[in-house]
């Protein structure tokens, strides 16, 4: 564990323990262990192919996709499309070597081509330096041609992808952002690790599906994934395609982790209470491992037919599986409880590798009662807001109930079936996704 997170835990931890003091710390903590520029979240059902987003692979033969090719249209931030006489915000990387007037040759030649660095990270190496741009460029330059002006210049295993309005903002901002997220609600690791580290793909595995002993307690880097000791058991594999990760990004990645065990297991205390049709009254909240006895019970209650439809099949030991769905690691669970406390109700948005699955189980003597769809709105405004290009639920397709609740959604489905196993995914506005689902805004966010 770094010396700046151990001491500040040590600290809060000798007399100034509180909940409050633990978030100024894990937030210093970040703060000192990496002050950088992060890459913007860009989550899709599966990872596009470069030519569906302007991204290059590095040294990728400067070939021009649809993005350079493209008529320049005003975005939402204002910034004009590639392909015009407006600008364009880009994301490049490069390596340069590390000597004295490298850097200044990259730059000037960006500047004959009235290419404007906004924002400027170096990673260094045992022999080069990584240097990551915010660039605003002329509209009609693609991203073929800067990562050609770049390496005329000196620069090698060039990337370039384009940018918004998001990445503006500043970066030590982004950071105090990641460690809130994180201090809250352990669920948050996944998604801050992610935002932190851009477009890659990231796994929990439980403990026995990774050798644990294979991952020594300071992680492991090898270049295009890196792996972490998870505090509760296994190991968090974070892979990300064309582009190896840097000493730099592996530190602050170790960093975000060691402050999240620090911390301990937690969630929001938000709660709504709502009130069915009949008149009773039905608590819905976050739930998770220490839900799993609750869970167990409500699991007996259920009949083999509602089991049958949830889990497709013959359902065994529930302990087998609740321990995984209930882990903050996969995902969020909400929960709905009667007011005498008993859980009725469980809805689960599980991270999927780069995908996003959303499940629902109702206990039967609580089914028809509106539940399963006030769960299912909550899932998905949740997505929505970690920035989910889509959800996908997996059922039967005798599941009415489930259908219907997939549907009462109004977003676009997509619905592909085989052998009786029917996947229906829903397409996510993102930008409107907040608006247009509220009813997951409240829970876990307080």
């Amino acid at each position: 564990m770094s010396e700046v997170t151990g001491s500040l835990a040590q600290t809060a931890g000798h007399g100034l323990g509180t909940p409050g003091l633990m978030i100024v710390a894990s937030m210093a903590a970040l703060l000192a262990t990496a002050g950088f520029h992060t890459w913007r979240l860009r989550r899709h059902g599966h990872a596009p192919p470069a030519e569906d987003t302007g991204a290059r692979p590095p040294s990728a033969g400067l070939r021009a996709g649809p993005a350079d090719r493209a008529g320049a249209e005003p975005g939402p931030d204002g910034t004009a499309e590639a392909g015009s006489g407006g600008s364009a915000l880009w994301r490049m990387r490069t390596t340069v070597r590390d000597a004295p007037g490298s850097l200044a040759a990259l730059c000037a030649a960006l500047a004959d081509r009235r290419v404007d660095i906004l924002s400027l990270q170096t990673h260094p190496l045992a022999d080069g330096t990584v240097d990551e741009f915010l660039l605003r460029a002329p509209g009609g330059l693609s991203g073929s041609e800067l990562a050609a002006v770049v390496e005329a210049a000196g620069g090698a295993d060039t990337w370039t992808e384009r940018a918004d309005a998001h990445d503006l903002v500043d970066a030590p901002t982004r950071v105090l952002q990641l460690a809130a997220r994180t201090a809250l609600d352990a669920a948050e690791l996944p998604l801050a690790l992610r935002q932190l580290l851009g477009r890659c793909t990231i796994r929990s595995l439980p403990a026995g599906a990774h050798p644990r002993d294979d991952v020594p307690a300071e992680g492991a880097l090898d270049g295009t994934v890196l792996r972490l000791r998870a505090p509760e058991g296994g190991v968090i594999s974070v892979e990300r395609a064309y582009l190896p990760f840097t000493p730099a990004e592996f530190a602050r990645a170790r960093a975000l982790a060691e402050l999240d065990a620090r911390l301990g297991p937690r969630l929001p205390r938000g709660r709504d209470v709502l009130t069915l049709p009949e008149g009773h009254d039905i608590t819905v909240r976050r739930a998770d491992t220490r839900d799993v006895r609750a869970a167990k019970a409500m699991h007996e209650r259920c009949s083999d037919r509602t089991l049958g439809m949830r889990y497709h099949g013959p359902v065994g030991n529930a302990d087998r599986y609740l321990n995984h769905l209930l882990s903050p690691r996969h995902g969020r669970t909400l929960a709905v409880q009667t007011a005498s406390g008993r859980i009725v109700g469980l809805g689960h948005l599980l991270w999927d590798g780069d995908e996003t699955e959303v499940a629902l189980l109702v206990e039967d003597a609580w089914q028809r009662r509106g539940i399963g769809g006030e769960l299912l709105g909550r899932l998905v405004a949740m997505a929505a807001e970690t920035g989910c290009a889509s959800v996908y639920a997996v059922t039967q397709a005798s599941n009415t109930g489930m259908v219907a609740a997939m549907r009462g959604l109004g977003l676009p489905l997509d619905y592909q079936i085989e052998e009786g196993t029917l996947v229906i995914t829903a397409r996510l506005d993102v930008a409107a996704g907040a608006a247009e689902l509220p009813r997951g805004e409240r829970v876990g966010r307080e």
